[in-house]
């Protein structure tokens, strides 16, 4: 009977615990201090640890399923979309979006945290990507030397534009991508200087982010 309680105890902190996670992460965002949701869930930051072991653990275990939703529900109406510029700009407006309103979101989408299960979720929308982007330029609406490596840079700018204008101009993004799509139309495309980024110098670009966004 003490084991069996033992158990009931443990799953009930380890759910209250996620609970606590999910409301702190999107209120304040993944670097959020863990003692703050150890707090907020009624258990000592000892359990915290004894439960999840790690921060990517506990980000793993509250995240990806928000973000696999959120993500794909902007990613249907994309693809819903009869005009594929129409659904090139509604995913990118879309997903800038979800950034601005949620900032456990934003970190997911800018890849803050390299965590295991929220990677396979990345890798999804990868795929996604590429084939809104490729659809635009099938119709000849978007340049055709923009990749999905550049989406990145895309929703890297946004990250840092909605952290640092939340509070004084939470609307600032918008005119930032009515600019960036005006840019990205065929018509308006000259040559660029230089080529886009590789997976590779994409993979580096996010491991130096993650550690910058861990100071």
């Amino acid at each position: 009977m003490a084991k069996a309680t033992l158990r009931a105890d443990a799953r009930r902190n380890v759910e209250k615990l996620r609970g606590a996670a999910v409301h702190v992460f999107r209120e304040k965002g993944l670097h959020a201090p863990l003692e703050e949701i150890a707090k907020l869930a009624g258990v000592s930051p000892g359990t915290l640890y004894n439960r999840f072991g790690s921060r990517e653990a506990l980000i793993d275990a509250v995240m990806p399923e928000l973000a696999a939703a959120s993500l794909g529900e902007v990613g249907r109406r994309a693809l819903e979309h009869p005009d594929p510029w129409g659904g090139f700009a509604t995913y990118v407006e879309g997903v800038c979006e979800l950034q601005a309103s949620d900032p456990a979101l934003n970190d997911v989408i800018s890849r803050r945290y390299a965590a295991e299960q929220l990677t396979v979720i990345c890798r999804v929308t990868e795929e996604r990507e590429r084939y809104i982007i490729e659809r635009a330029q099938r119709e000849g609406a978007l340049r055709a030397d923009f990749t999905r490596e550049d989406m990145l840079f895309v929703f890297w700018s946004t990250a840092m534009l909605v952290r640092h204008t939340a509070e004084a101009a939470p609307e600032a993004w918008r005119r930032s991508i009515g600019f960036l799509l005006d840019g990205l139309r065929a018509e308006a495309a000259h040559p660029l200087p230089v080529h886009p980024l590789t997976r590779d110098q994409v993979e580096e670009v996010m491991f130096r982010l993650g550690e910058l966004g861990s100071i």
